[in-house]
C-alpha cells in the first residue's frame, strides 16, 4: 500500500505543467496546421495537441513514474500509485487553429478515481484557475466562488455543441426551447474554460451533451472547490451520452430540472 499523495506537491506539478504546455502551444498559434481529425470531420487535432500532450506526460512521469495517465490524444498507461492524471493538452482546438483567443491546458490529477488537484490555464488571459479538494479555488492566486444568481431566467448559461451532426440535430431543438427560459446562452468552444468561468461567476450555469473526461475532470473540481455545483445530469457515471451541468448551488434543482425538461425529444 502507497502513502497518500501530497495534493499540494501534487497541484505544483499540474500547475508548473499546465503553464509550460502552455507556453508552447502560445508560442506557436501562429504556425498551426490540422494533422488529423477524431470522432468526426469535424473533430481536428493539430500537431500541438500531440505536442503538448507529449510534454505534459514527460513532464509528470518525470517526478512521478509510477502515476497512471489517461489523455485526449491517447496517452494511456496504468496506476501502480494509485494517481491517474487525465490530461485535456488542448481544450478549444478549434479556436487554437483559427486564432480565437479562448483555449486551455487542463490537468487533474485523481487518486482511486476521484479528482483531488485541478489545473487549468488559459495562456491567452494568463489565467491559471487551481484548486485542492478540500482547500478551495483559486484564480492566479486569489480566491474564486461562483454567482449568486438564484433566477433561473436571469442566467447567462454557457453550452457546447457535439461534433457527431446527428447528436447537434438533437442538440438544436434542446437549444431552442432552453433559450427563452434564461437570460442568454454562451457557446465559447472549451468546456473546461465554461466550467471555470462558472466556478469564478462570469457565467451562472452550463450544460453539455457527451463531454469526456479529460474536458471535464479538472473543471468540475473547480467547480466544486469554489463552492458550485457539477456532474452529470442524470446522476449516474459519465457515458459518451451524458449530459454534464454546472452551477451555483442556488440555481442547481431548478437548473438540473430544466435542462431535463428541454432535452426530452419532441
Amino acid at each position: 500500500m502507497t502513502d497518500a499523495p501530497d495534493p499540494v506537491a501534487l497541484l505544483a506539478l499540474a500547475a508548473a505543467t499546465a503553464r509550460e504546455a502552455g507556453a508552447l502551444l502560445l508560442s506557436r498559434r501562429d504556425a498551426v496546421h490540422q494533422v488529423g481529425t477524431k470522432t468526426s470531420e469535424t473533430d481536428v487535432v493539430t500537431e500541438m495537441d500531440r505536442a503538448a500532450e507529449a510534454l505534459i506526460v514527460a513532464r509528470i512521469l518525470e517526478t512521478r513514474p509510477g502515476d497512471g495517465i489517461l489523455g485526449e490524444e491517447g496517452a494511456a498507461r496504468p496506476a501502480t500509485t494509485g494517481v491517474r492524471w487525465v490530461i485535456d493538452p488542448l481544450d478549444g482546438t478549434v479556436n487554437y487553429l483559427y486564432r480565437i483567443p479562448h483555449w486551455a491546458v487542463s490537468i487533474a490529477a485523481e487518486v482511486d478515481g476521484d479528482p483531488v488537484v485541478a489545473a487549468v490555464f488559459d495562456p491567452s488571459k494568463d489565467e491559471l484557475f487551481e484548486a485542492a479538494r478540500g482547500h478551495g479555488a483559486t484564480l492566479n492566486g486569489a480566491p474564486i466562488q461562483p454567482s449568486v444568481q438564484a433566477d433561473v431566467a436571469q442566467a447567462l448559461v454557457g453550452t457546447g455543441f457535439a461534433y457527431d451532426a446527428a447528436v447537434r440535430r438533437l442538440q438544436g431543438p434542446a437549444m431552442a426551447r432552453l433559450a427563452p427560459a434564461v437570460r442568454d446562452l454562451r457557446r465559447g468552444g472549451s468546456a473546461a474554460l465554461d466550467l471555470c468561468w462558472v466556478a469564478c461567476g462570469r457565467l451562472d450555469a452550463y450544460y453539455e451533451r457527451g463531454v469526456q473526461p479529460w474536458d471535464v475532470s479538472a473543471a468540475s473540481l473547480l467547480v466544486r472547490e469554489a463552492g458550485g455545483v457539477s456532474g452529470t445530469l442524470e446522476g449516474t457515471p459519465m457515458t459518451s451520452s451524458t449530459t454534464w451541468i454546472a452551477s451555483n448551488a442556488a440555481l442547481a434543482d431548478v437548473f438540473r430540472a430544466l435542462v431535463t425538461e428541454v432535452s426530452r425529444l419532441p
